[in-house]
């Protein structure tokens, strides 16, 4: 790919998803794309370029912008949050909640819906707890296409194995041939829908906690203020954001603070406190 092509489509997925692709990226256009560019009858990723400049094709554009945003997820990933959720956050909310009996969760760029199933199952082992309650978990993404296979609740075994506890996998999933579906009552907590995290979320409604995890990494730094700032605006003023390990809200955001001792949680200034984490795990 001439550098010409490259500075097209990473212009074009800068504006459509806020994703920034650099030159060592390049390896990454071509596996993810080259797939693409043989399905419309193209034999190289510039003959692809030229007929996206000529055509304007916009299911080109989507296919194109969705097949690069697509990223890896896997069940209770970093399982540190999780434990987080379970031990302190859950707690609070049951308390803060009370007399509303209502929580309700985001799980922004949910990929192909590991993290939301994660925050069923937890919950549903809650369930003695949350008897009453009314829990929403709306689940987004930008592609519709990964937005079906998570509706579908249809795992490899490979996938399954990646952070599930075995006594969940038997409980919340059926085998079905070499594929394992999750349980229906599980896939009915889920709202799933699309949404790009450029576009503005008032739609969505508040939140009590928003799981935005390993997704600012690939924004710019003016793009991730942005979304840092809609996000607090959905958030509720004692709600919890929760981001990935190898980001943050310092240097980005004047809205959100990190919650003392509980790495990788934030929230509104002034914010609600939370304990250190209890040593009881999520799951073992």
């Amino acid at each position: 790919m001439n550098n010409t092509d490259f500075d097209y489509i990473c212009q074009l997925l800068k504006e459509r998803s806020g994703l920034i692709v650099t030159r060592d990226k390049t390896y990454l256009l071509e596996s993810r794309l080259l797939p693409l560019a043989r399905k419309w009858g193209y034999k190289t990723l510039d003959e692809l370029v030229a007929g996206m400049r000529s055509k304007r094709d916009t299911e080109q554009v989507r296919e194109v912008v969705e097949a690069m945003t697509t990223n890896e997820s896997f069940f209770f990933r970093d399982i540190k949050p999780f434990d987080q959720f379970k031990n302190l956050v859950l707690p609070y909310l049951l308390t803060a909640r009370a007399q509303a009996k209502s929580i309700r969760i985001w799980s922004a760029a949910c990929s192909s819906g590991q993290e939301p199933y994660s925050l069923a199952m937890l919950l549903s082992e809650q369930a003695e707890k949350l008897r009453g309650w009314r829990i929403e978990i709306i689940a987004t993404d930008l592609s519709n296409d990964i937005l079906d296979k998570a509706k579908a609740g249809f795992y490899t075994q490979f996938e399954v194995q990646r952070g599930l506890p075995i006594q969940l996998l038997m409980k919340y999933f059926q085998q079905q041939g070499d594929r394992w579906q999750i349980n229906p009552a599980l896939k009915k907590m889920i709202d799933y829908r699309p949404f790009n995290l450029l576009d503005e979320p008032t739609a969505l409604g508040r939140f009590d906690v928003i799981f935005c995890r390993n997704v600012l990494i690939y924004f710019d730094q003016p793009t991730k203020s942005v979304v840092l700032d809609r996000l607090a605006r959905q958030m509720a003023p004692d709600a919890f954001l929760y981001l990935g390990g190898a980001e943050t809200v310092l240097g980005l955001s004047t809205k959100l603070q990190p919650v003392p001792e509980n790495r990788g949680i934030y929230s509104q200034i002034p914010g609600p406190t939370l304990p250190g984490l209890a040593a009881k795990p999520a799951f073992k």
